[in-house]
């Protein structure tokens, strides 16, 4: 069973009293719209009561994430959020536009953490300077790397529901870019726009049937 919790943070570092940033990012999968990452530092004496309720950010309902969102602003040390567009996705893959983006969020930290700890199998090492440690399934285990998907997650819908305002047929709004039925049906219609992927394999489909 894993377990969640303050300590377990400090136990993956071997020290209580160390500054540790917790970092995540996402929208890997999507079909349009950056990719946005987040990084987050708790004071290590923050009351663990307070972050009971954070996990991964896609285990939780919308409001509950607005909700603890909130929460998190509210106490955290320090919020920092990075993105990389969808040209850089396109220019560099999926994955090295995503260790870009959690690489600026940490550096837009205003403190420097003793340590970094990365949801998953990625690592930032000698892209930050401080220690760093990939922890699988991080955003259940972790707490800071949980509020950091928190604060991902709500930045990058966010981005993509304004976005939607300009791009109106292509349900943005509620699948934020992710490549749901609907959302291929209306690039098929419309076609593709500057904010779409085109290094990936749907939306070139999408571009070569249209071109045919």
């Amino acid at each position: 069973m894993l377990v969640r919790s303050w300590q377990m943070e400090r136990w993956l570092v071997g020290s209580k009293q160390v500054l540790l940033a917790g970092v995540d990012e996402v929208g890997r999968g999507c079909l349009a719209g950056p990719v946005v990452a987040a990084a987050v530092i708790f004071s290590p004496d923050v009351p663990i009561a307070e972050l009971q309720s954070i996990t991964d950010s896609k285990k939780l309902t919308a409001k509950k994430r607005e909700v603890l969102l909130e929460k998190i602003q509210e106490i955290a040390l320090d919020i920092s959020v990075g993105a990389a567009s969808v040209q850089e996705i396109d220019h560099l893959n999926i994955r090295q536009a995503s260790l870009l983006a959690m690489q600026r969020a940490v550096q837009g930290l205003k403190w420097t953490p003793d340590w970094v700890l990365v949801d998953g199998n990625d690592s930032l090492q000698n892209r930050v300077n401080s220690l760093t440690l990939s922890v699988i399934k991080g955003d259940i285990r972790c707490l800071s790397i949980g509020a950091a998907s928190i604060v991902a997650k709500e930045w990058r819908d966010r981005y993509m529901k304004n976005l939607s305002k300009e791009y109106p047929f292509y349900d943005w709004e509620n699948n934020v870019g992710y490549g749901t039925s609907q959302h291929l049906d209306s690039m098929n219609i419309y076609g593709i726009t500057p904010h779409h992927r085109q290094s990936f394999s749907p939306v070139q489909t999408i571009m070569r049937n249209r071109e045919g």
